[in-house]
């Protein structure tokens, strides 16, 4: 997939700009080994220390794999990490499952393993379920880098965040707070129940919601479409359905708020129950230019793609090995610096409406 230059970007925001569904591109690979979680990997060796002088080495082989290899958003990202790869004379692919479900990335882990990448980097479907095939892969001296969708802590040296879950959580509520009057039943279309950033964005929306100034409003439900175009676009016409007084939803998802936008645009509801989320300004143009939504968020999916391709660059050249307070150049992004938890941040949401989503192409 080609992804044009994004226009006046850098003049509107200091960083760059989530979460999704379209087939990858002409490089992605899908292999069709089918074998089970790889049994718990031995201790593994004591942690090398830093040498931030160190070259990037060439040569490197990066796996991006992706909850899903057809989300747009995802797709998105993983074509920028592939190009950037190119820039320090890496070589990097996209492979994965067709479904989101929490093992399907499991064998996929396996394989790159006996294909022995240098950097497998995974936006996990489930945060557990692809621990014990991650630590075999860490094991064996491969770096783990995830994006996008947290693994769990000791199952990878880094996470590449989008932005800080809480700002992400709260600022959602925020915003639709702020166009329903603080007043109304309002629910949330996530993508699947067990994804890692998902809940925890949910989980800061609760707890947003909790403040009194929200005491008029009231979540009703959190609805799941699994980040499927088809089932997201139904469970929002249940939502409708079973709750009339409904007057917001969430949708955290760029496969669900498209797929949401599609359904109230062509139904009753349109003017009457309002719509945010997270999604690309390509999906949602339209839905904004014809009042569907007035106004959404995301960051730029290329940057948190490159960003994720530079830190696993630099962990496998020794450069950083996932320490606080380490640093890393990454491209033209610049030095980065790595937070509690073995976290970078990309930066901050971006909102899109009416008077700026035509500045923005991706």
């Amino acid at each position: 997939m080609v992804i044009t230059t994004v226009r006046r970007f850098a003049a509107t925001i200091v960083v760059s700009l989530l979460a999704t569904g379209l087939v990858a591109c002409g490089g992605t690979t899908k292999d069709s080994t089918t074998g089970s979680a790889a049994s718990p990997a031995p201790a593994q060796p004591a942690q090398a220390s830093a040498d931030p002088d160190a070259p990037l080495k060439e040569g490197l082989k990066l796996a991006f794999l992706p909850k899903q290899i057809n989300n747009p958003y995802l797709t998105i990202l993983d074509n920028a990490g592939i190009e950037a790869a190119k820039e320090f004379k890496g070589e990097a692919k996209e492979v994965g499952p067709s479904d989101a479900s929490a093992s399907s990335q499991i064998s996929y882990i396996n394989t790159l393993i006996q294909q022995r990448q240098d950097v497998i980097l995974i936006s996990a479907n489930d945060a557990n379920a692809v621990c014990n095939p991650l630590k075999q892969a860490m094991a064996q001296g491969i770096k783990v880098v995830a994006y996008d969708s947290d693994a769990a802590e000791e199952c990878r040296h880094l996470f590449i965040n989008q932005a800080s879950s809480e700002e992400v959580g709260r600022s959602q509520v925020k915003m639709l707070a702020e166009m329903i009057d603080y007043k109304g039943e309002i629910a949330i279309l996530s993508a699947t129940a067990n994804a890692t950033n998902q809940n925890t964005w949910i989980e800061f929306m609760k707890d947003e919601l909790a403040k009194p100034e929200y005491k008029d409003m009231k979540l009703v439900k959190v609805a799941y479409g699994d980040d499927d175009d088809q089932k997201s676009f139904q469970e929002t016409q249940g939502l409708l359905q079973a709750y009339p007084n409904l007057k917001g939803i969430i949708s955290p998802t760029t496969v669900g708020i498209s797929a949401a936008a599609r359904y109230i645009s062509g139904s009753k509801y349109k003017g009457e129950v309002v719509l945010t989320g997270l999604g690309t300004p390509n999906q949602m143009r339209q839905y904004v230019k014809d009042g569907t939504v007035e106004k959404f968020a995301l960051w730029n999916p290329e940057d948190l793609g490159y960003l994720a391709a530079y830190a696993g660059a630099a962990l496998a050249s020794g450069q950083i090995t996932g320490a606080e307070g380490e640093t890393f150049k990454a491209g033209r992004l610049g030095e980065r610096t790595i937070g509690e938890n073995g976290e970078v941040i990309l930066g901050p949401p971006f909102t899109f409406d009416k008077s700026n989503i035509d500045d923005f192409d991706f």
